[in-house]
């Protein structure tokens, strides 16, 4: 998934003098010269010829290091759509989907077709691959797919092969990416962001992140605050839980949507006939898991084990979903399921980039590690603990305890991070935006948010289920509008309600999954 300013980019007095230093005149200035990141001009062409003229991609060059500005370089591949309007023009809004991993290049263009035209008319929409992730300098672990899968629960007979494993993954990306790793960290993006905004000449940045990218946008408010203009965040992560937190928190927030599931299922017996009371509804899905892990159950041209039910439990918060899968489940454990195209569970790879170069099949899972990894230095070192947690956390949480909370790669990282994690505390003044069940980033992780941004204002969307919510047409959506073109915030916190439990809304949202998620039962 925190401020002591260590090797800050620049100096404050620096940092205050890099607009007018933007001027070409006073660019070339040798009175006055820039750091030669900042120094450069974005050569704007069109993305790839399918797409719209006004679509354009360019390539800057940024430190690897900050502490080292004059050391090596990597690429930072940035888009952007012109504001529609010249004279209702504020600035430009920077977009992230997500990740730790997911590229933001096409966002831009996906977004156009979502944002309402009063915030297109007074932003450029600006995309960018985050360092390491697609077009900017891609990184590689050299994973097979199975390595990529993370979704391991705790079994005692398996622990020795999960933990090498574990250690195997962060061995071949410290061979790979030794380098590296200890620079592709969320504070380094930020700083990324920051030469974005000073390259195209813009005094403060307003932007729009999702998931991941909330946390991405709370810590570029807290080391560059006096940059940061509307900021709103959606479906936010808790910077006190990063990441092995955030992670577990996945099984959290499963328990209580699993005993919602179990009653809105009751009450529609007649409908689902998985049981009459929330207990018997409760009683059914745990036989099935108890049956899948005897002999695994066919279904869609795969084989379920109970633990692969059970890795599925983000479809307990869209009820309407859940109700529909277990439905289909217990058909196929009675053999009288429909057989379709197989379906593995593996990691998706990435689709071939539709401009630029390859990029590497793991490079998400590589990109997410190096980021969850080298975010920050409290991932626990022996393995045992990670054996007692799985074990005490299954007992907690039985839908997702000991997979969240089993052995990580970040536990055989060789290169820590090159600083400590950021912590967030600010008065920014910023909009989150929270479904009441999201499966990726429950209601507690948003509250999380809330209290550590001071500044902030939150809109909780009362029954809104998926994960991620501006420009999928929810209650929030005129919220968020009117502060990104007006500025203001509301004077409290809002609560909106969502229809009635259908299916998620988001599924529109160009927000990534993390690696190794499968898709047995569910694609949240």
């Amino acid at each position: 998934m925190r401020s002591r300013r260590i090797a800050p980019v620049l100096a404050a007095s620096a940092v205050a003098a890099l607009i007018p230093a933007l001027t070409p005149a006073t660019a070339s200035a040798a009175a006055n010269p820039l750091p030669q990141h900042l120094d450069q001009r974005p050569a704007w062409h069109r993305c790839n010829s399918a797409a719209p003229a006004s679509f354009q991609c360019a390539t800057l060059k940024v430190p690897l290091d900050y502490s080292r500005p004059g050391g090596k370089k990597i690429d930072l591949a940035i888009s952007r759509i012109k504001a529609t309007s010249t004279a209702e023009r504020r600035g430009v809004l920077l977009l992230n989907p997500g990740g730790p991993g997911g590229p933001g290049l096409d966002m831009p263009q996906s977004l156009s077709a979502e944002l309402p035209k009063s915030v297109q008319r007074k932003y450029d929409l600006i995309g960018f691959d985050p360092r390491g992730v697609g077009q900017s300098s891609p990184i590689s672990c050299g994973l097979t797919a199975e390595e990529e899968n993370w979704q391991r629960p705790y079994k005692a007979a398996l622990f020795a092969k999960d933990v090498k494993w574990a250690r195997t993954v962060a061995e071949k990306c410290d061979a790979k990416q030794g380098d590296e790793l200890p620079h592709i960290t969320t504070r380094n993006t930020a700083r990324d962001m920051d030469v974005i905004r000073a390259v195209l000449g813009e005094k403060k940045i307003s932007y729009l992140g999702y998931s991941y990218g909330t946390y991405l946008g709370a810590v570029y408010t807290q080391m560059f605050p006096r940059r940061s203009d509307r900021i709103v965040l959606d479906s936010a992560i808790d910077p006190a839980r990063i990441w092995r937190g955030m992670i577990q928190v996945w099984a959290e927030g499963s328990e209580p949507a699993f005993t919602r599931w179990s009653k809105w299922t009751a009450q529609r017996h007649a409908t689902y006939k998985l049981g009459n009371t929330p207990d018997k509804v409760r009683k059914t899905f745990w036989a099935l898991v108890a049956q899948a892990n005897k002999k695994p159950i066919e279904l869609n041209g795969a084989s379920l084990s109970g633990d692969d039910i059970r890795a599925g439990r983000a479809m307990f918060f869209s009820v309407r979903e859940a109700a529909e899968q277990i439905v289909e489940l217990k058909k196929a454990a009675a053999g009288k399921g429909q057989s379709s195209t197989p379906d593995t569970g593996a990691p998706e790879r990435p689709a071939p980039p539709a401009f630029g170069r390859a990029v590497p099949a793991d490079n998400y899972s590589a990109s997410f590690w190096a980021v969850v990894c080298s975010d920050t230095r409290a991932w626990p070192r022996d393995p045992e603990q990670y054996r007692r947690d799985a074990i005490r956390d299954k007992a907690k949480y039985p839908l997702y305890g000991d997979f969240a909370s089993h052995i990580k790669p970040c536990a055989f990282w060789k290169k820590k991070g090159s600083e400590p994690a950021t912590t967030i505390d600010n008065k920014v003044g910023v909009l989150t935006l929270q479904n009441e069940w999201d499966s990726q980033t429950p209601l507690s992780s948003g509250l999380g948010m809330h209290r550590a941004m001071k500044g902030s204002r939150m809109v909780t969307v009362a029954g809104g289920v998926g994960h991620g919510i501006y420009g999928s047409k929810s209650c929030a959506d005129k919220t968020a509008t009117a502060y990104l073109t007006t500025g203001k915030l509301p004077a409290k916190d809002v609560t909106c309600k969502a229809p009635a439990p259908e299916r998620s809304s988001a599924a529109k949202l160009p927000i990534p999954m993390p690696p190794g998620i499968p898709g047995l039962l569910s694609r949240f």
